[in-house]
């Protein structure tokens, strides 16, 4: 497949916006191939997401940058964009606990060609899932964190000196169990994504298997969210439920929850990486 550029938008609704993209990319020769488009009444914002052909233009990627900013910044002074490129694979850095099942199969998806992205980095608070990760050649580093109510800040700069050595375009957090600083949240705000293992926004926080049981419940799920100082309660990406009923004990939960779990974090990853979703304020606009 020839490469693309993906150009995405937000910024405040207003009549002509459409014409001015369209007429933008028409009079650059741009193929379009995706285009999508949405209006939210209740904030007066749109978004878009459009697709080109990389051979349709005379110039490359940067030139296209530059013009496509001068386009954003006069349909308004806080306009929020970027520009793409498919033929760059994102760059991606997991942190790990002792969980293996969500790395297990990102990896797997990541042998198999399934996923747009380049694993930098594994690491992990725990030596676990070391053996997994050079097994696929990539690199593992320990950090190893205090017990709790210790500082931690020591092994979070570690951390965040690891992490951003890759300059990722994601860091997903697959099953790491740790509660990540605010100051850290700021610092990878719209790149950090974890994997909850409930249907927030119900659940949150720690055991979430085990208030779904208490509570009764006939569905669990998972939730792939953003990153934020709000515990658990950054902007969604995607979820999904199974279904559970009376004779489910806690472990069965857990095992069904498992499924949910990978497949949610799988494609939270996807539409991030293909510059599927658009952030505004706690909420989301994902362009399937």
């Amino acid at each position: 497949m020839s490469a693309h550029y993906v150009l995405t938008l937000g910024c405040p609704d207003r009549t002509g916006i459409v014409a001015r993209i369209a007429a933008f990319l028409s009079d650059a020769g741009g193929w379009i191939t995706e285009a999508a488009y949405h209006a939210d009444p209740d904030t007066n914002w749109f978004f878009t997401r459009q697709v080109v052909r990389a051979d349709s233009l005379s110039f490359g990627l940067e030139e296209l940058r530059d013009r496509f900013a001068t386009l954003a910044a006069e349909l308004g002074a806080d306009a929020d964009w970027r520009v793409s490129d498919t033929a760059q694979p994102g760059r991606v850095v997991i942190l790990v606990s002792k969980e293996g099942h969500c790395l297990y199969d990102l990896l797997g998806r990541y042998a198999g060609n399934d996923l747009p992205m380049e694993v930098r980095a594994v690491i992990g608070n725990h030596k676990d899932l070391e053996s997994i990760t050079a097994a696929h050649g990539i690199p593992f580093h320990y950090v190893p964190f205090p017990g709790p109510g210790e500082d931690k800040t020591a092994s979070f700069e570690e951390v965040r000196r690891l992490v951003d050595a890759e300059d990722p375009d994601a860091i997903v957090l697959a099953k790491f169990m740790q509660i990540v600083p605010d100051w850290l949240c700021e610092r990878w705000a719209g790149r950090a994504i974890n994997i909850h293992h409930s249907f927030l926004p119900s659940f949150v926080g720690g055991r979430p298997y085990h208030q779904a049981a208490e509570r009764g419940v006939k569905l669990v799920g998972a939730t792939c969210h953003y990153v934020t100082a709000e515990l658990d309660a950054g902007p969604i990406i995607e979820q999904d439920v199974i279904r559970v009923d009376h004779s489910d004990a806690v472990t069965d939960m857990v095992l069904k929850g498992r499924d949910i779990e990978k497949v949610v974090l799988a494609r939270g990853l996807r539409w991030h990486l293909e510059d599927r979703v658009l952030v505004h304020g706690n909420k989301t606009v994902v362009f399937h």
